[in-house]
């Protein structure tokens, strides 16, 4: 999830900042230093550890990129986000829309040898769910859409209720609570993917904690890694069903966290890909090897209300609001990202889906919510200090501690502390890993973080704040947003012109609130490899497609 979605989340999560630019590796010039070109071994950097590899309890991009080659479900995502066989080779839809029936293939196998079966996805579809597991994902991407996955979840109902059965090893019938027309498009997704419960079960607390405890039915298997691991490698899977369209023998992978480290790793021709900060987009913008690949990531301020039980000053809408408004986008992805970024002045990313009936882009449509105006920010502060009755405000300023991160995170918080008199920020910039468990703590005040989606409809971002859902973790509340959004999944499920209409309105409601303050839209600018070709950037999902990918 752009995930993240897409979690990105992405997601990301679902990520913060264009630390994320360096996702997908470094590369040599176009001389194609330090390696041959037949060898079909892709060498990339990623932006941090991965916290896990447990579909179940997966929670952000990099998570989710790694499940995503390594793994298969249903179906995955191919070039220009269409969808492209998996274990599944066809499906048909009850008249109703509510019972989707997959056929799946006979000769798709676990990296054990194991055939992988009908009873690999209910098994882990209904562990996603299983209140025991204490999955965050599996309620939210199951929840409304599965036939009684909240009621599991929530404990009412038993697992085994769960809206999924193997009507025979290749027969995998699924009943959904509602109409879902991006059905198809979720069971691309991390979530979704099968599981082994024999082995599953057998490794018990260890399972996915290393590559020896992780079987895998995708286009790789992943070697050479644990939770702690700071390199490890993709290598191409030879019991996979589709091996010969698996071109890369390899893909290694080393964590680095600081651009110019990784652009001193591709001039070097050490890596096949690097991601660039501002300063190194002026540097290199025109070297032939430079790129940008716009995104649908949006990233934003999280404002949390209630922290250790107690209101914090962003429970006053007025302080959200001047948060919202007081700081510069447009200078912040031109001066401080400088890598084709562009700002944010709602949460629905520009060029993602259209509303359908008008052929119009649904940011387009929805225009500009959360625009930077000092003055006016000026105004709501003032009125938020009097009415809280202080005449000073101190907030924590929590983001990750890559380089990029780091710089962009002290850009926000100095407008906010310029633009409003009064404010003291403290940052806090901490792993990538320990941001997410102290999201998941409501234990911040403001939190910079972002959305890759996680399927093609706006849904995907605006679930994210419905009350108590299971990525909400800052206190927003509000039930006319819940119930546009609960409608947008239910009685206006066969209607999209009013789902659409419904998530419009959702929109508003949630700047109008100024739940949260978004801030930009990603691109990310690197330098590529010209010997690298066909890696494909998905709009949903994970970030990145190799299984097509090769050197030449």
């Amino acid at each position: 999830m752009k995930k993240n979605k897409w979690s990105l989340l992405l997601a990301a999560l679902l990520l913060v900042s264009t630390v994320l630019a360096a996702c997908g590796g470094g590369s040599d010039k176009s001389s194609g230093k330090g390696s041959k070109d037949s060898e079909q071994v892709l060498r990339l950097m990623n932006a941090d550890q991965i916290p896990t590899m447990d579909s179940s309890l997966a929670t952000d991009t990099f998570a989710f990129q790694f499940l995503g080659e390594s793994m298969e479900g249903l179906y995955r995502l191919g070039k220009d986000g269409k969808i492209e066989d998996g274990i599944a080779t066809e499906h048909k839809v009850s008249a109703d829309g509510l019972t989707w029936t997959f056929k799946l293939r006979e000769d798709a196998k676990w990296s054990n040898g194991d055939p992988v079966t009908a009873h690999d996805f209910v098994y882990a579809w209904r562990r996603a769910v299983d209140p025991a597991t204490g999955s965050e994902y599996g309620p939210y991407m199951m929840g409304g859409v599965i036939k009684n996955a909240t009621a599991v979840n929530k404990g009412e109902v038993p697992v085994e209720q769960l809206g999924v059965r193997a009507e025979d090893d290749y027969t995998l019938v699924v009943e959904l609570e509602n109409p879902t027309p991006y059905f198809e498009s979720l069971t691309t997704f991390g979530t979704y993917l099968p599981l082994n419960q024999k082995f599953v079960e057998a490794q018990g607390d260890k399972y996915a904690t290393s590559t020896e405890t992780l079987l895998f039915n995708g286009p790789f298997t992943l070697e050479k890694w644990t939770s702690t691991s700071n390199k490890w490698e993709l290598v191409k899977n030879k019991n996979y069903w589709d091996k010969d369209s698996v071109k890369l023998d390899k893909i290694t992978f080393v964590v680095v966290k600081d651009p110019q480290a990784g652009v001193d790793l591709y001039d070097k021709g050490q890596v096949d890909r690097a991601g660039l900060s501002s300063d190194l987009v002026d540097m290199y913008s025109s070297n032939d090897d430079f790129i940008t690949i716009p995104q649908a990531n949006v990233f934003y301020l999280k404002l949390n209300q209630v922290r250790n039980g107690e209101k914090t000053p962003l429970a006053n809408v007025n302080i959200r609001k001047a948060i919202m408004m007081a700081v510069d986008k447009e200078a912040g992805v031109n001066e401080i990202l400088n890598n084709g970024s562009i700002a944010a002045n709602g949460l629905i990313p520009k060029d993602f889906v259209k509303v359908p009936g008008k052929d119009k882009d649904f940011r387009a449509a929805s225009g500009d919510l959360a625009v930077y105006n000092k003055e006016e920010a000026k105004k709501y502060w003032e009125q938020g200090l009097k009415e809280l009755g202080v005449t000073s405000v101190s907030l924590e300023f929590l983001g990750d501690d890559g380089e990029n991160a780091k710089v962009f995170n002290e850009y926000v918080a100095n407008q906010l502390k310029t633009n409003l008199p009064g404010l003291e920020i403290t940052i806090k910039n901490v792993p990538f890993e320990q941001r997410l468990d102290l999201d998941t703590a409501e234990d911040y005040d403001i939190q910079f973080s972002g959305w890759g989606p996680d399927y093609l409809d706006p849904y995907t971002f605006l679930s994210l704040w419905v009350t108590d859902g299971p990525n909400n973790h800052m206190g927003y509340s509000n039930p006319e947003y819940d119930k546009l959004l609960q409608d947008a999944q239910t009685t206006l499920a066969n209607d999209q012109d009013k789902r659409y209409e419904a998530m419009l309105q959702a929109e508003k409601i949630l700047l109008e609130d100024a739940a949260i303050a978004p801030i930009y839209q990603r691109s990310l600018a690197l330098l590529s490899s010209p010997k690298v070709h066909n890696i494909i950037a998905n709009q949903v999902g994970a970030d990145y497609e190799w299984k097509w990918a090769y050197i030449k």
